[in-house]
């Protein structure tokens, strides 16, 4: 045997190892313990690692948007809880600007609806509106299979983790769906807390503002997700250049007219800037607003006509302070949910 021959031999038995070693890595998803069941059918979509490698690489690859400028990463960024913070909404191809901030992603696995008016049903179907929306990534799903197809390094990981060389689009969406459903966050001082660990206590500041939020906030953004299914007002002016309806542009019931998603509070420390246009920078700010509303407004939301938000200065702060509990710096710097791509 040459050396030639020798050399070949042992890189494909350590790809066979490294192949082997791979399929045994498991999933990043799991059951934080005392939560619900979650509402994503696994079984249409069985947790695989290979599946999970895919997903991520395309999250981070621009190839899925029509003139390869941005990618998902592009509007959800992971040290800011997967949100986008460089602007008030969200930025496409060729600079064009969306109505809608793009909020944090986080526990989609427990989510029913997705996007601000819950115009999506399932976690699989989420991605295809970005990546095909004008404002947006702005491509055709037949062209993005195509480009896929012709990709020598795509058409491979396709080959390999769904056993298939004519990819499509539902195989494009699972894989995708295979990375954003393993995006957990458990792991703030607020969890830590509750499962009482490493000796944390919550200060004294931080104990008036759980009371506050208990009283006033828990109604809507329901713990252990801090976010519900729910659509509200919560008395913000249209915008007159938006003019966006929110629930109401996909129900078409008046009813519905300026209702959004509850959005999750978890990391809402770093996921700025807030509401469903991203008119609000501070987290402050955010607090204040429902201090300032007005209560008489029929619009508004039954949980907070019931029971205005009438806090000081000083409580807004302890109501702040505990806000920054619910920051998970594990999930923000996890090395599993970093860039990545196919080899």
């Amino acid at each position: 045997m040459n050396s030639s021959s020798f050399l070949f031999i042992c890189f494909l038995g350590f790809s066979i190892l490294a192949f082997t070693l791979k399929k045994g890595i498991p999933h990043p998803f799991y059951q934080p313990k005392d939560w619900p069941k979650p509402t994503y059918n696994f079984k249409g979509n069985p947790l695989d690692y290979e599946k999970f490698e895919l997903g991520r690489a395309l999250f981070y690859d621009p190839i899925l948007s029509r003139d390869s400028s941005i990618s998902c990463a592009s509007c959800h960024l992971q040290f800011t809880a997967f949100a986008h913070v460089d602007h008030k909404t969200s930025h496409g191809i060729e600079g064009r600007i969306g109505k809608r901030n793009a909020p944090g992603l986080a526990n989609l696995a427990w989510r029913k609806l997705f996007h601000w008016d819950g115009g999506v049903l399932n976690l699989n179907a989420q991605a295809i509106n970005p990546i095909t929306h004008v404002d947006e990534m702005d491509m055709a799903l037949d062209s993005l299979m195509y480009r896929l197809d012709r990709s020598p390094i795509y058409s491979a990981a396709f080959k390999r983790t769904f056993g298939t060389t004519d990819i499509r689009s539902f195989h494009l969406v699972k894989a995708l769906a295979q990375f954003t459903v393993a995006l957990i966050s458990e792991n703030s001082k607020y969890d830590k807390v509750q499962r009482g660990e490493d000796g944390l206590r919550f200060t004294d500041q931080e104990k008036k503002g759980l009371i506050l939020f208990n009283n006033f906030c828990s109604s809507c953004h329901k713990p252990p997700f801090f976010a519900s299914d729910d659509y509200k007002s919560n008395g913000l002016p249209i915008d007159p250049e938006l003019l966006d309806f929110g629930r109401m542009t996909i129900t078409g019931n008046k009813r519905d007219s300026l209702l959004f998603m509850v959005p999750t509070l978890r990391n809402i420390e770093y996921s700025f800037p807030y509401m469903h246009d991203g008119r609000i920078s501070k987290l402050k700010d955010v607090i204040k607003h429902y201090t300032l509303l007005d209560y008489s407004n029929p619009l508004l939301s039954k949980e907070l006509r019931k029971n205005p938000v009438r806090l000081s200065e000083n409580e807004q702060k302890d109501l702040l302070a505990f806000l920054k509990t619910l920051t998970d710096k594990t999930f923000l710097f996890d090395e599993r949910f970093k860039y990545s791509t196919i080899k």
